[in-house]
């Protein structure tokens, strides 16, 4: 394995030279017939809510999503536009077969298929959050991405480790347009919420070879959360030049800063010492008037993309992330007493801190003749570094003092007074390289096979909170094998099988890391085309076994980090079950994306593992624009279901049922460049947890609000 990783560099770059030498190219462009119609994969796209471009999030080969065989699941520019989506979370809350909970107010856990989502990309190189993701990363504002893509199951190929959930690609908005072209718009919503956004294209020179696109967007406003306040500023730059009619050169970078204030660290305290459930207000907040949570996300990236003359191309992408955090925190626990509202402790926190990554990524992708056919092959190798450091300030003053009376909590708390030195809470650096190839070959014009395999390096070494770090793996190979086979014009069956290994921060009651999770991914389903390609259907079973599942050690912190939650390992689990995708534009005006998800995840011993994450979940959202009678009109809603879920915490169980939520939408065109847009969300205030059992805690989902917003096109 060791000889393997030296020589895989070595391959790469003979690939490279191979591929650009103008022999190479000759002869393969001598070998090459052009395909057969049988070997065209032609897919006509209709609607809002589908994608007519090819996407690389799950194989790197440049497949449709008709070809792909995984779940793929996509929200539009054009979904987020009518459900004036924000946020990585918003995405998540429609997409089919995902989950999140939300710790407070800057922390998610994204999930699916039973399992927490750790990997996400940004236009197909694999990224990695802050550790714990408290750097805001899931709540970064989606006004920059074109679209948001989400692989299902394991997708190890691509993104370095073989997670089974799934992966989120971020794919940026292009500076594609040679006129001028864009938009402005206002909103205003409760709470007093604010918004102002542009987005604005155009060729830079006479030719139309150099391009630009620049996006900003402001938002100011309060909460249904008592004291709580957030401002967010984002802000992207694009260019775009053509280096020649094969070379493409893009060059960027993105801001964005969320400066809230009073955020919560955690949630409510759930229980009075009599063990019976607390039910609050939904308006009832643990922040002080002094907390604050400042993150800022800062992305510089350049991609190269050259078409060879044997009709191959090469990429090259690089990345540097910045993510910087900046807190003053309160948190509360415990249980309290029902006559006097006292018990509840506190623990303030002070500190500011960075994760820095930088990574290349190299793709060499084409096609190439064998027994009278041609097959695709893809060639990629991965370096990236991460640093993560995080710098805490002890409180002098102040320390656990107790909430006299949390009935009458108004968020005057004392602040206590910091040292003016900083203690090293966290000091790690990570390391991982991959080395990865596939290829589909067309064994006949119905039966298609895709294998390929990562060889994967990861390796973190440091301190974290006391505890010294150095763990990972060198040379573990990943292998990816699927089958896509077409019973007729509309239907494909496809089935897929990846290896699991997941390298994770989770640490027990003695502050050992847990060692990384491994198993495999089994998925199999039927993709359909119907009314000539205007709806697309997709039905896929899927099982997931793997061996050191984190699971919360209840009633253990990890030594040396306050209000952290401990781990044990959990062998054997096991997590099956199916979803069932709709979307297109049935006739014309009428567009839907419509997703059920269920599955069943349990441990060696039967127990049922994850219980905060719904099992069931149906999404729909629809839009109607009436063409022939009023076309300037377009009217929309949406349901998101979910079942019950659970969580227990020694004696303490905490319960939401099942509920939905409903949301409508209307928009309205005055004339070519101008349209109005209202939108209602959570429609019949339906009253509902986002989050349950973290350290006995509960948080509250948003109450019923809506948007106006204007649009000015151009």
């Amino acid at each position: 394995m060791k000889y393997s990783q030296q020589l895989a560099p070595h391959l790469l770059a003979i690939s490279v030279v191979l591929a650009l030498s103008p022999s190479a190219a000759s002869a393969a462009q001598s070998e090459k017939a052009p395909p057969s119609d049988e070997e065209i994969e032609t897919i006509t796209i209709s609607g809002r809510y589908t994608v007519s471009e090819n996407v690389d999030t799950a194989t790197g080969l440049g497949l449709t999503l008709q070809e792909t065989p995984q779940s793929v699941s996509i929200i539009t520019s054009s979904r987020i536009q009518d459900q004036a989506l924000d946020t990585i979370v918003d995405t998540v809350l429609n997409a089919p077969g995902v989950a999140r909970t939300e710790v407070d107010n800057v922390r998610n856990t994204l999930s699916s298929r039973g399992f927490e989502i750790t990997n996400y990309q940004i236009d197909g190189v694999p990224l990695s959050w802050s550790l714990a993701a408290d750097s805001g990363e899931t709540i970064q504002d989606v006004s920059i991405y074109e679209r948001v893509e989400f692989v299902r199951g394991a997708t190890g190929l691509l993104t370095g480790v073989g997670d089974p959930s799934a992966s989120i690609n971020l794919v940026r908005k292009k500076a594609s347009m040679t006129e001028l072209t864009g938009h402005f718009t206002a909103a205003a919503g409760r709470w007093k919420n604010h918004e102002f956004q542009a987005d604005v294209a155009n060729g830079l020179n006479s030719d139309g070879s150099l391009r630009g696109r620049f996006v900003a967007k402001y938002e100011a406003g309060e909460s249904y959360e008592d004291y709580f306040e957030q401002d967010t500023t984002v802000l992207y730059g694009v260019l775009e030049q053509d280096l020649g009619y094969q070379t493409l050169l893009r060059v960027g970078a993105s801001y964005q800063n969320n400066d809230p204030t009073s955020p919560t660290w955690g949630a409510l305290p759930s229980f009075y010492t009599d063990g019976s459930k607390i039910k609050w207000d939904r308006s009832k907040s643990t922040a002080a008037d002094w907390t604050r949570w400042e993150t800022t996300g800062t992305n510089i990236f350049a991609n190269l993309e050259h078409s060879l003359d044997n009709g191959w191309q090469l990429k090259i992408n690089y990345n540097h992330l910045k993510y910087e955090q900046e807190t003053r925190l309160l948190y509360l626990f415990g249980a309290m007493d029902r006559e006097t509202g006292s018990g509840i402790g506190t623990s303030p926190l002070k500190s500011d801190g960075d994760s820095i990554q930088d990574s290349v990524d190299i793709q060499l992708q084409g096609d190439y003749p064998l027994f009278a056919r041609h097959h695709e092959f893809v060639l990629g190798a991965l370096y990236s570094e991460q640093s993560a450091d995080t710098l805490s300030y002890a409180a002098l003053t102040n320390v656990a003092l107790p909430v006299e009376n949390f009935y009458n909590w108004d968020s005057h708390f004392p602040q206590p007074e910091w040292a003016d030195t900083s203690t090293v809470s966290m000091d790690l650096d990570t390391t991982q390289k991959g080395l990865y190839a596939a290829t589909r070959v067309h064994v006949s014009d119905a039966f298609k096979v895709i294998a390929g395999a990562r060889l994967a390096s990861w390796q973190r070494e440091g301190v974290s909170y006391g505890t010294p770090t150095d763990f990972g793996d060198d040379g573990e190979l990943i292998p990816y094998l699927g089958a896509l086979y077409d019973i007729s014009d509309q239907h494909r069956l496809y089935a897929s099988y990846t290896s699991i290994f997941q390298p994770q921060n989770a640490q027990d009651r003695n502050g050992e890391f847990l060692e990384p999770v491994e198993g495999t991914n089994i998925e199999v389903g039927l993709k359909s085309r119907f009314l000539d390609d205007r709806l697309h259907t997709a039905v896929s079973f899927f099982k997931i076994e793997q061996d050191n599942l984190a699971q919360p050690d209840i009633g253990f912190e990890i030594p040396g980090n306050p209000n952290s939650q401990a781990s044990f390992a959990a062998e054997g689990a096991t997590s099956e079950g199916f979803e069932i995708e709709i979307v297109g534009q049935p006739v014309e005006g009428w567009n839907i994306h419509a997703g059920y998800s269920y599955f069943d995840a349990e441990d060696a011993n039967d127990v049922a593992v994850n219980t905060d994450q719904p099992r069931k979940q149906l999404k729909l959202f629809t839009t109607y624009q009436f063409v022939d009678t009023l076309p300037e009109l377009t009217i929309g809603g949406g349901v998101n279901w979910q079942d019950e879920i659970y969580s227990i915490n020694g004696s303490n169980r905490l319960e939401q049922d099942a509920y939905a939520l409903t949301s409508l939408m209307a928009r309205y065109a005055f004339n070519d460049n101008l349209n109005a847009q209202l939108n209602v969300n959570n429609l019949f205030d339906e009253t509902y947890y986002t989050q349950i059992g973290f350290f006995n805690q509960y948080r509250y989902g948003t109450p019923r609000n809506m948007e106006l917003r204007v649009t000015y096109s151009f």
